[in-house]
C-alpha cells in the first residue's frame, strides 16, 4: 500500500495526525469490486485478516501518515463553529491512473474534533453508507466510494447499545465547503488562501490561469453541485442533511447519514426525522444547494475580491441545474428532442405523481413499457394511480408529444431502461439487510450489494427488491444518530 498524503504538505494548523483507535476481534463484512477496482486491489483479497487489520485501524500502512482534518460549517442553516473530522481519519491517498485517490476510515475512534461523540460508527448506519454509496455511483451519481466494511463486537452506546463497524471510504478528497468557511471565520486569510491553492493545484488545475481563479474555482463548484443535484431529483435521492460541513469541494455526495430514496412520490417528503422544519425536503433541496454555494462564496469572498464578482460566479447555479434537470427528464422519458412545451409536460406529470403519490421509481421503470398504439399495456403503470382518469388524460398526451418525433417503442424503451433505475436502496431493504446482519448474517448484505451495483439491468431472479414497500415500512425512521 504505497500511501502518500499530499493534505499532509499543508501546515499542521489544517489537521491532527494521530493513529486509529483498535477494535478487539475486527472481522470483514463486504467489499466492493467495483471500488476495490479504482485502487488496483481485488475485492476478494481484502476479506484477508491483515487487509481486515489495515481497513479497521488496528494496524497502519508504513507510509502511511493518518490525519484528521479540521472544517466548520453551518448546521441547519445555523452557523456551527469548528467541526472536523470527529470519528475520520484519513490513511493517505494511493496514486490511480485518474488521480489519487483518499482511503479514510469512519468510525476509527475519537480525535480531538469528536467534541462529545466517542469517534465510533455502529453496524446500522454503517451498513447503509456502505450500500448507498456503491448505489450511488451505479446510478451514475458523483459520489465518494465505499471500498469495504469491517465489525466488531465492541459495544456502542446509541439510542440502543450496538456494536461497532468501520467504513473505509474513498474520493480524489473529503473537502468540504466547511473547510473553507473554518478559516475565513477567523479571519485567518492566510490560511484561507494557502487551502484555496491546494485545492487549485491539485484538482482544478484548468483554472490556474485564469484571471481571478479563486473566482472560477467558485463558479466550477457551484456548476458540479448544481448538476448532482439534479441528478439526486432525477432519481428521487434525499440527502437528509445538507449542511455546508457535507458539502464536498468536488460535488461528490458525501457523507450518508438520513437519507433515503422517494417512494410514494411527495415533493415534500422529508427523510430525515429529526430535521423537523424540512430544511432538507426533496423539493427544498434545490435552493439549499445554492444556498450552500453562497456560504462557500462568502467563504471564498476574501480572495475572490468584489461581491459583485462573487455573485457572477454563483449566477451559473439556477441555468446549470434548470439545463442538467431538463436533459434528466428527457431522457427518463424517451424524448430525443427538446421542446418549448416539454416543461408543461414535465409539470403535469409531477403534479400526478404529487396528486396520487404514485411510487416514484415504479412509474419511470413502468414508463418505458408504454407501446404507442396499445393503451392495454398501460394496466401495470396504471395501477399506481387512484386517479386513473387523470393518469389516462396525461398518457394520452404524452402520447401525442412521442409521436410528434416518431418515437419508436422498442428503441424508446431501450433508452430508458439505461436511465431509469429499477432497484434503488429502499429504507424496507436496508433495514431488512441491517437487522440479518445484527443477528451474524451477512448475506442479505451481500446480495443487496449485488443488486444494487447493476440498477439498471431486469434482474428477474432478483424482482422481489423492486417491490412496492410493506406495510411495515412506513414507521421506519431514520435520523442523525449513528
Amino acid at each position: 500500500m504505497p500511501l502518500n498524503n499530499s493534505f499532509a504538505e499543508l501546515p499542521p494548523a489544517f489537521y491532527t495526525r494521530l493513529m486509529p483507535t483498535p477494535l478487539p476481534s475486527p472481522h470483514f463484512i463486504v467489499a466492493s469490486s467495483p471500488a476495490a477496482a479504482l485502487i488496483g486491489l481485488d475485492a476478494a483479497d481484502l476479506a484477508r485478516p491483515d487487509f481486515v487489520d489495515l481497513f479497521t485501524g488496528n494496524k497502519v500502512a508504513p507510509r502511511s501518515q493518518p490525519l484528521s482534518a479540521v472544517y466548520s460549517g453551518h448546521q441547519f442553516g445555523v452557523w456551527a463553529g469548528q467541526l472536523g473530522d470527529g470519528r475520520a481519519i484519513t490513511l493517505g491517498d494511493l496514486a490511480t491512473a485518474d488521480g489519487p485517490m483518499e482511503l479514510q476510515l469512519k468510525g476509527a475512534g475519537r480525535t480531538p474534533y469528536s467534541r462529545m461523540g466517542d469517534g465510533r460508527a455502529v453496524l446500522r448506519s454503517s451498513i447503509r453508507e456502505f450500500l448507498c454509496s456503491e448505489a450511488m455511483a451505479a446510478l451514475g451519481i458523483p459520489t465518494t466510494r465505499a471500498l469495504m466494511l469491517t465489525g466488531s463486537p465492541q459495544g456502542i452506546a446509541r439510542e440502543t447499545m450496538e456494536t461497532a463497524a468501520v467504513v473505509t471510504r474513498m474520493a480524489p478528497t473529503f473537502i468540504r465547503f466547511g473547510s473553507f468557511e473554518h478559516w475565513e471565520s477567523r479571519g485567518q486569510h492566510d490560511e484561507l488562501r494557502l487551502l484555496a491553492d491546494y485545492v487549485l493545484k491539485h484538482f482544478y488545475p484548468e483554472l490556474l490561469g485564469a484571471d481571478n481563479p479563486y473566482k472560477e474555482l467558485l463558479a466550477e463548484v457551484t456548476r458540479r453541485t448544481a448538476r448532482m443535484i439534479a441528478g439526486w431529483q432525477a432519481v428521487g435521492f434525499m440527502h437528509g442533511v445538507m449542511n455546508t460541513d457535507n458539502m464536498s469541494i468536488l460535488g461528490l455526495t458525501l457523507d450518508y447519514g438520513p437519507f433515503g430514496f422517494m417512494e410514494a412520490f411527495d415533493a415534500n417528503h422529508i427523510c430525515n426525522h429529526t430535521d423537523s422544519r424540512g430544511r432538507y425536503s426533496y423539493a427544498n433541496q434545490v435552493p439549499v444547494g445554492h444556498w450552500n454555494c453562497y456560504a462557500l462564496g462568502n467563504a471564498l469572498l476574501p480572495l475572490i475580491g468584489a461581491p459583485e464578482v462573487a455573485e457572477e460566479a454563483l449566477d451559473v447555479y439556477r441555468p446549470e441545474f434548470g439545463r442538467q434537470l431538463d436533459t434528466l427528464l428527457h431522457a427518463k422519458l424517451g424524448l430525443n428532442e427538446s421542446r418549448e412545451e416539454d416543461s408543461a409536460l414535465f409539470d403535469a406529470m409531477f403534479g400526478l405523481l404529487q396528486a396520487n403519490h404514485a411510487d416514484f421509481t415504479l412509474f419511470f421503470r413502468r414508463l418505458g413499457e408504454l407501446k404507442l398504439d396499445e393503451p392495454a399495456y398501460d394496466e401495470p403503470l396504471r395501477d399506481l394511480f387512484i386517479d386513473r382518469p387523470a393518469f389516462d388524460a396525461w398518457a394520452a398526451t404524452y402520447r401525442t408529444r412521442l409521436r410528434s418525433e416518431h418515437s419508436v417503442d422498442a428503441t424508446r424503451r431501450a433508452a430508458m431502461g439505461r436511465v431509469n433505475p429499477k432497484y434503488v436502496l429502499r429504507n424496507y431493504l436496508a433495514q431488512t439487510a441491517i437487522e440479518q446482519a445484527q443477528n451474524g448474517d451477512f448475506s442479505g448484505v451481500h446480495r443487496l450489494l449485488a443488486v444494487l451495483e447493476r440498477p439498471f439491468d431486469e434482474q428477474p431472479e432478483n424482482a422481489s427488491y423492486a417491490a412496492l414497500p410493506p406495510d411495515w415500512a412506513a414507521h421506519l425512521e431514520v435520523s442523525c444518530s449513528s
